[in-house]
């Protein structure tokens, strides 16, 4: 579906009066005449921005807006600029105030082509609240990918596909989110989805000038050639392991406990000796209380294959880019705190020890709390689920990156580049 912000980028407008019946009095109109100061900076706004240069035509727009900052032209224009940049309050202010402000204007040129001639009262600022939603949470999501937060961005996506699951857009957002996190069968449907829409409609704002003015459809198919080429690379068992144990990572970013575990479970398995996976394997007894369990992972993991490789990605920003042997040592001695504090604290109880196996609580005792994962704003524990480097940035050599169109309700960003 097309937005209407797509459509609103109007140069001037010139008087609209009814049709005149038989009875009535004629009245010729003078030719249109030169086009006012304000007119030629709207015109030449539009131009600019049909050659996708958004910086020049945002200065044309805000200096007609000088002069006149009545015009609904430019009040419309500005709102569309502020659509393309991701304010969407700014946006609706003032489309609100071009629909105040609109009389009888005609538009004369658009970056629409059947929108020239109508009135601009029934085209400024008719976006609907979806269409409006949606745009706003593709904005976000592209924000968190420029930022290397793709299960964050994964979340908001989601909620975008919700209102509209077909959107090319939010379909190539999603795919490159998936591929930040390790996903790359998952990145690739999602790509092949939104190339499979076949629509013209053009990337205006992305990190990748290349990409300017190509379709989502064309950018959606090379990303998804893109993410088959690295899937097939990832056939080798180191590949394969950070693969999962990136997978594991962001879905616990995601807090989502069950695919976390299966993917270091199924890590383990491939490579019980690698550093990470040791790790998340501690983590993972962690989440079920099993502390004496945690701690011999962590120590197991300071001393493993890998465990001086930096830290990529985790639950906890701070530990990024610490060796892994380092973050092991931390947590292990958190645990060992935890347990002498325990150990402490029962020799201090005047109640009598009682007998306990790993799979039956004794009789009587109350089963110990699961513990909750850790995550980037939990500061009570220090980062426990990592993954190595060469996955921090699926891509770096490729153009794949979120980028986003020019502001239409089902068309929100698609991962830039």
């Amino acid at each position: 579906m097309r937005s209407p912000l797509l459509l609103l980028v109007l140069a001037f407008a010139s008087l609209n009066t009814p049709p005149a019946s038989s009875q009535e009095v004629r009245v010729p109109l003078p030719k249109k005449s030169k086009y006012t100061p304000v007119q030629e900076l709207n015109r030449d706004g539009v131009k600019a921005l049909e050659k996708h240069d958004v910086a020049k035509a945002k200065r044309l727009f805000y200096k007609a807006y000088l002069l006149d900052p009545n015009d609904p032209f430019t009040l419309n224009n500005l709102g569309y600029i502020s659509e393309i940049e991701g304010d969407m309050e700014r946006a609706r202010r003032y489309y609100d105030q071009a629909q105040a402000n609109t009389a009888e204007a005609v538009i004369d040129r658009s970056t629409e082509r059947k929108l020239e001639g109508k009135v601009v009262a029934k085209v400024a600022g008719q976006v609907g609240t979806e269409e409006m939603h949606l745009n706003q949470l593709n904005s976000e999501a592209v924000r968190l990918l420029n930022q290397d937060r793709a299960p964050e961005a994964d979340l908001i996506l989601q909620q975008a596909l919700k209102i509209n699951p077909n959107n090319p857009f939010t379909l190539n957002n999603m795919g490159f989110a998936k591929e930040k996190e390790g996903e790359l069968e998952q990145a690739i449907r999602n790509y092949q989805r939104a190339a499979n829409t076949h629509s013209t409609e053009l990337i205006v704002v992305t990190e990748n000038k290349d990409w300017r003015g190509k379709t989502i459809s064309e950018v959606a198919d090379r990303n998804a050639l893109n993410a088959s080429l690295q899937l097939g690379k990832a056939g080798a068992l180191d590949a394969r392991v950070a693969r999962l144990n990136l997978q594991g990572v962001s879905a616990m970013n995601r807090n989502d406990r069950a695919t976390a575990r299966a993917d270091f479970e199924q890590a383990f398995k491939l490579d019980p000796q690698n550093s990470f996976t040791i790790n998340n394997m501690g983590f993972l007894a962690e989440l079920d209380g099993d502390k004496e369990t945690a701690q011999t992972y962590y120590e197991q993991a300071q001393a493993a294959v890998r465990n001086r490789e930096k830290v990529a990605v985790a639950t906890r920003a701070e530990v990024e880019g610490r060796e892994m042997r380092h973050v092991a040592e931390q947590s292990s001695t958190l645990v060992e705190s935890t347990l002498d504090a325990q150990a402490e604290a029962k020799r201090q109880s005047s109640t009598r020890p009682t007998l306990k196996t790993r799979d039956k609580p004794a009789p009587g005792s109350k089963p110990a709390p699961t513990p909750q994962p850790a995550t980037r704003q939990d500061q009570s524990h220090p980062g426990t689920v990592y993954t190595p480097p060469e996955f921090r940035k699926p891509h770096d050599q490729s153009p794949n990156s979120p980028a986003q169109p020019s502001p239409q309700p089902d068309d929100t960003q698609k991962p830039p580049n």
